[in-house]
């Protein structure tokens, strides 16, 4: 899975926004805000990833346990998909 292309990071006064651009302007009317390990996950799935190296990648990057990463990751990718913001769940 990895971020669909029409949507794109801006850091806009000290905060992550994801804002649409292009065609997705029209279906997604608003933006997204991050919390640092959202803006984390939104860097990583730049590129194709796995749920699972998703989940390792954020254990690894904040030492959390297993059972906390994976409740933020399934969360994080659950707005991504209501945005239509993801492709290849």
């Amino acid at each position: 899975m990895k971020i669909k292309e029409g949507f794109i990071l801006r850091k806009i006064a000290g905060e992550d926004i994801v804002v649409p651009i292009g065609n997705n302007i029209a279906d997604f009317n608003g933006v997204i805000r991050l919390n640092e390990s959202a803006g984390f996950l939104w860097k990583t799935l730049q590129e194709e990833i796995s749920k699972e190296d998703l989940i390792s990648s954020l254990i690894k990057e904040y030492e959390i346990d297993e059972t906390l990463a994976t409740k933020d990751v399934e969360g994080f990718l659950s707005i991504l998909e209501e945005h239509k913001a993801i492709e290849g769940i």
